[in-house]
């Protein structure tokens, strides 16, 4: 039974269901995965290990009972520490919150908990969500599992290194600027940024509250369509959370794509890319050129040069409203030594945050304020428009469009933590995608040197089931997904 951590949820739902095996026995599993390997990865912030195993009682009985159990009833996922969950400890690990509580759950979470999935714990991320590495943590950095001198991306990097690992059957993460997309193709598993609005943000800690989504880290896109269907959907407590109808994501994967036009966006296949990055993600063009789609590889979209600039204006700007609530009076860190209100708000601030999270601030602040508003932000509100009027036009002749999902293979841990520049600069293929809202997925594409090289898949807004389709088919067609890092 150890290697029950090992399944899909596809997998272990159909076992759970024909009661091969019960959901105490692979909670316990999974478990046990995470008492023999995490202290080498680093992916949990907090184990739930007793609420888990009660979890796992409860959807014992329902599966016993022979209801209409849902494919996530039984199954084990692990949360991002910046999503709240009542009970929980949710720190965004960050010492500002390193002991805060939440009084309630995030929507997905109340979704989840609906399904009656078994909520693991809680996983390691760069703080506030700001880095691409995981190297931001407050408390520690998590490992790649395919090389644990190496980062596994970022902000989600425990999120994506535990599904990687087999320390989780799923995982949700938050996508600002490809938090979910690059740290699914550094660890060679799947990453979902779903169009924005399709899944509530309300009980996700808020980074830059326009750009910033809820999605799930998954074993194979089956999982995640799995994933999506139980989290999607209108939330009346979010007014930026759309009402469209929720499909049932699993219906479009079909395992060709006959008759499906896709786009190569030249800008994306950016001066610095790794050579064999590159050959691997040409390698998987043709692939999908075989399944049957038409692949045209003169598409450009020009605005894209900008995507990097505009976003380090739009995010931080965002991230300095979003974080001047933290004055150590209300809740998390506060500081206590000090003679005046004031002194105690700017100490809180200089002591509970980090060195990334305060250059951000800064950096909104000075966008912000009086004398560069319209230099800086109003400016970089209109490069928004216009990338996201390119998205627009391009997908009138194109299904999907697809590029890298990072420039580069996973870089050595404290390579670029000097360098701020350059690591920004890791984004730089999913950024856009942020800013123009629509939906996007990164899919294990192949390896270099046996470090992991995702590929990305751009859909239309809320073309989530057209992205799904293109990315099945060339899972089903290859066998990256089913290979596993040495620590497996």
């Amino acid at each position: 039974m150890k290697n029950l951590c090992k399944l899909s949820i596809e997998q272990a739902s159909t076992m759970l269901k024909k009661r091969e095996i019960s959901s105490v026995e692979l909670t316990d599993a999974v478990l046990e995965r995470i008492s023999s390997i995490d202290n080498k990865v680093h992916a949990f912030m907090t184990v739930c290990r007793d609420s888990a195993l009660q979890m796992a009682k409860k959807a014992d009985k329902t599966l016993a009972s022979k209801k209409d159990a849902g494919a996530l009833t039984g199954i084990p996922i692990l949360i991002k520490d910046n999503i709240c969950t009542k009970g929980i400890r949710t720190t965004c690990s960050s010492k500002m919150l390193e002991n805060f509580i939440p009084p309630y759950n995030a929507t997905v979470i109340d979704k989840l908990i609906s399904t009656e999935a078994v909520i693991l714990g809680k996983a390691n991320m760069d703080e506030f969500a700001m880095g691409s590495s995981t190297e931001n943590s407050a408390f520690f950095c998590t490992s790649n599992p395919w090389d644990l001198q190496r980062v596994p991306g970022g902000s989600s990097g425990g999120s994506a290194a535990a599904v990687a690992a087999d320390e989780t059957l799923a995982a949700l993460g938050s996508d600002t600027g490809g938090s979910i997309r690059q740290p699914a193709g550094f660890c060679s598993v799947v990453g979902l940024k779903p169009t924005y609005g399709r899944v509530s943000r309300y009980g996700l800690v808020a980074f830059a509250s326009s750009l910033d989504q809820i999605g799930p880290f998954t074993k194979t896109v089956t999982d995640s369509a799995l994933v999506m269907n139980a989290i999607s959907g209108h939330d009346e407590h979010d007014s930026t959370s759309v009402s469209n109808e929720v499909p049932d994501f699993t219906k479009t994967l079909v395992p060709d794509l006959r008759g499906m036009k896709l786009g190569i966006p030249k800008e994306y296949f950016v001066e610095g890319m790794q050579p064999e990055v590159k050959t691997v993600l040409i390698t998987a063009i043709r692939k999908l050129e075989q399944l049957g789609a038409s692949i045209d590889w003169e598409v450009s979209l020009p605005n894209t040069k900008y995507a990097l600039a505009a976003y380090y204006i739009l995010a931080p700007a965002e991230a300095s409203a979003n974080l001047a609530r933290y004055d150590g009076v209300k809740y998390g860190f506060s500081f206590q030594n000090a003679s005046t209100i004031w002194e105690a708000m700017e100490k809180t601030k200089q002591f509970g945050f980090g060195a990334e999270v305060k250059r951000r601030i800064m950096l909104g602040t000075y966008a912000l304020s009086a004398g560069y508003y319209d230099a800086y932000y109003l400016k970089a509100q209109k490069i928004r428009t216009l990338i996201r009027r390119e998205f627009t036009e391009a997908f009138k002749k194109y299904d999907a469009l697809i590029t890298p999902t990072s420039p580069t293979v996973p870089f050595k841990i404290g390579e670029k933590t000097n360098d701020p520049v350059q690591m920004y600069l890791s984004d730089v293929c999913t950024l856009p995608i942020n800013i123009a809202g629509v939906p996007a997925v990164s899919i294990p594409a192949g390896f270099v040197d046996n470090l992991p090289v995702g590929m990305q898949i751009i859909g239309n807004f809320f073309g989530e089931e057209t992205i799904f389709r293109t990315a099945y088919a060339y899972e089903q067609a290859t066998e990256w997904h089913k290979q596993k890092p040495p620590i497996a």
